[in-house]
């Protein structure tokens, strides 16, 4: 009878796109889920597709930048869209959506700290393994 390691448990903010660590191919469903939360044109940056850890640094400090965007643009919702010509009943769905936005930049934000913090695990690990074979 084949004995099964327990599943490891993950937090609820793991991506569910990205396979669980230390699983096959868990690095480049990570890869691939950091690349697609970067615009199109980082796709062609060699440093950030060869480092996994780049990668996903860029994507926390992208995912920061759009978090203060959005909260700015809740703040200020109310005040500037009238002067703009804004009809109140599309302000008011305009905030919320700000506010549904800030509750996803804020799960990804928190999915790409624990995929940040899996890759670096691993690449500690690979790096131990590689001191043991010297």
């Amino acid at each position: 009878m084949p004995s099964t390691a327990p599943a490891p448990t993950l937090s609820p903010d793991w991506p569910c796109q990205v396979k669980s660590p230390g699983t096959r191919d868990w690095e480049r469903t990570a890869t691939r889920w950091l690349r697609d939360l970067l615009p199109a044109r980082y796709a062609g940056y060699s440093p950030l597709t060869r480092h996994h850890v780049l990668l996903a640094r860029h994507a926390q400090l992208q995912l920061q930048h759009e978090i203060r965007a959005v909260r700015v643009a809740l703040q200020t919702s109310r005040a500037e869209l009238p002067t703009l010509g804004v009809a109140e009943s599309v302000i008011e769905n305009t905030i919320r959506m700000y506010a549904l936005e800030l509750e996803q930049l804020g799960r990804l934000a928190r999915g790409v700290r624990l995929v940040m913090e899996a890759l670096m695990d691993d690449g500690a690990s690979q790096r131990r393994m590689y001191a043991q074979r010297r």
